[in-house]
């Protein structure tokens, strides 16, 4: 195993390494005076089970950064195996809602209905984090369902085969 120190000169290998941590692919929506808005991000973890408490980071250099990171309400949808799709979807110059079926929670978050897991938020804390934002939400309520989620490694979306 090579060792680096995690400095300029190393930033492509400094983002190898973390790669070779396999995340799940999320979806965090808001609702804003000019629509519903996304946000693809593989930064989503479970913070504490008592407060139910989740976390995801925006990179501060997002054109959309001000905006979700302003959002007292949000929802973050666990994306499965074939929605793909979804992450191109919302990305800088992606169709984003339009033409999309969606519906709408509680407090007029949009929601996606088939995602494989969602948990509707309310911003909760936010803390600096180098150049991302960590942004922890309160779960007001949560939904899920069977299915496979969508994966990201080593610069590649996939799947997750379980050994048996």
């Amino acid at each position: 195993m090579l060792e680096h120190t995690p400095d300029a000169e190393n930033t492509p290998a400094f983002r190898a390494a973390l790669g070779c941590f396999a995340t799940g692919i999320t979806l965090v929506t808001i609702a804003t005076n000019q629509g519903p808005m996304g946000f693809a991000a593989n930064s989503f973890a479970s913070v504490s089970l008592d407060p139910p408490l989740v976390l995801w980071s925006p990179a501060l250099a997002s054109s959309r950064f001000a905006v979700f990171a302003e959002a007292q309400r949000y929802a973050i949808h666990v994306l499965r195996t074939d929605d793909a799709g979804m992450i191109t979807r919302f990305m800088r110059g992606g169709a984003g809602f339009d033409g999309l079926a969606h519906d709408t929670n509680a407090e007029g978050v949009p929601i996606l209905p088939d995602a494989l897991a969602r948990f509707d938020c309310a911003q909760h804390a936010t803390h600096e984090g180098g150049d991302h934002l960590i942004i922890v939400g309160r779960v007001i309520r949560f939904a899920m369902t069977r299915g496979a989620p969508l994966v990201f490694a080593q610069g590649r979306y996939g799947r997750f085969a379980p050994e048996d």
